[in-house]
């Protein structure tokens, strides 16, 4: 038998059904509230509204638990590879051999871009923010594939998701080298997803580069922790804009800029202007401990807690083995990354921040990571976006395979009632 909720408005009973995911979650569905009783649902930030239905990913934020159609985060980030990951969000299934070796191969094929691309982003100014750049220019490749907009035939639907996988690295290496006035490198497709994307970055006609694959492990490693997170902000944007049947590419350039804010992608980035600014108060890790537990001091610890997680985030502690690795590997002695060691050993193991479950996240581990590959700070969002890339793919893929209508959220009016114009000489 089926379950129903019932709500009472203005003395009369509505029966509305009950949903129940695979994971056992519940869901009152209120979709014919407003044709029954001319009522809608007030919820600011969508906090408590499911928006959709979708098969792609499982987070259980109290739980501790993130799955990607089912699978484990910890599974696939110890065993899979980034490439694998992605397929597997796209099409719902882990690739056999031949699968996957057509589906990398495909990739390879896509790397380049179009040779205009060079006048485009020779009018950006050097100083702009690569999220712009980035932004700009996925949008852009609407114009260099208009067929994108209307073409939704199978075929052409997988062949523009893998150019946008395939050129999605070149674009970011490219808005990166840009803005420090070096040239750019073309990708070489003898190198793996990752290795190709540290080679275009950082590669210069002076030396030849030779990319740690330890490094390349922790970044692939970063991507598909990122892959994927339900309905954040990015990923409604981009489900939002696409149900406007606007092409993939200008649904994730939504999706990128929705990223860009300070509140979503921005996380790693701050982290790393925290130790900053640490280092250059002196060092004093015990004073910004202090500071953060000061419940009148405005100072926040960047990193700690996640706003979904109540327990400890997943990936953080698979990307903490990573950020080990990777130190340890490079040799690194720097003293912002001292200091992160530091707040990371108070952080677990001080009763103030276990009993509040402020343990270090993703973005904490991801930003030291990034740092001592020697990424900027301002191109930490970008790397943000190539591991999501996968996600916003498989999220509007899934709205259109299932002909969800344009999304139209409604309001509640608090604006003046009607009043009459009044001339502006009697003003």
């Amino acid at each position: 038998m089926s379950r129903t909720a019932q709500i009472i408005l203005d003395g009369k009973t509505y029966e509305l059904p009950v949903v129940e995911g695979t994971e056992k979650e519940l869901a009152i569905d209120i979709s014919a509230l407003r044709d029954l009783s001319g009522y809608v649902t007030l919820d600011t930030g969508y906090k408590n509204t499911g928006a959709t239905q979708s098969a792609i990913t499982f987070l259980d934020g109290e739980e501790g638990i993130l799955r990607y159609r089912g699978y484990p985060i910890e599974q696939l980030a110890e065993s899979s590879t980034f490439l694998e990951v992605a397929y597997l969000l796209i099409y719902g299934e882990l690739p056999t051999a031949d699968q996957f070796s057509k589906f990398e191969q495909d990739i390879r094929l896509h790397t380049l871009v179009h040779e205009d691309f060079h006048k485009i982003l020779s009018g950006f100014p050097a100083k702009a923010h690569p999220m712009g750049v980035m932004a700009s220019i996925i949008c852009s490749l609407t114009a260099f594939y208009p067929e994108a907009i209307y073409e939704r035939s199978k075929e052409y639907i997988d062949l523009t998701i893998i150019r946008l996988l395939a050129k999605a690295p070149t674009i970011a290496a490219w808005t990166y080298k840009h803005s420090i006035g070096h040239p750019v490198n073309y990708p070489n497709n003898k190198h793996n997803y990752c290795s190709n994307f540290m080679s275009m970055m950082f590669a210069l006609p002076v030396d030849d580069y030779q990319v740690n694959p330890v490094v390349a492990r922790a970044l692939d490693k970063l991507l598909i922790l990122h892959a994927d997170h339900e309905q954040n902000c990015s990923t409604s944007t981009v489900r939002i804009v696409g149900s406007s049947k606007a092409s993939l590419y200008s649904s994730v350039s939504a999706g990128i800029n929705a990223l860009w804010g300070p509140l979503h992608g921005g996380a790693n980035q701050e982290v790393i202007e925290m130790l900053e600014a640490i280092k250059a108060d002196g060092g004093n890790v015990d004073k910004y401990i202090a500071k953060a537990k000061d419940k009148n001091d405005s100072f926040r610890l960047m990193g700690f807690g996640h706003r979904v997680y109540k327990n400890f985030d997943p990936r953080a502690k698979i990307i903490k083995k990573a950020a080990d690795d990777v130190l340890t590997s490079l040799g690194i002695n720097d003293p912002v990354l001292d200091i992160a060691k530091r707040l990371e050993e108070v952080a677990l193991s001080d009763p103030y921040f276990v009993e509040r479950k402020l343990y270090p996240n993703v973005d904490f581990y991801s930003g030291i990571i990034y740092r001592a590959l020697g990424i900027p700070t301002d191109m930490f969002t970008v790397m943000f976006t190539l591991g999501r890339l996968p996600g916003w793919i498989a999220q509007w893929k899934e709205m259109n395979e299932r002909k969800e209508p344009i999304g139209r959220p409604r309001q509640i009016y608090t604006g003046a009632t009607e009043r009459n114009y009044v001339p502006m000489a009697q003003r």
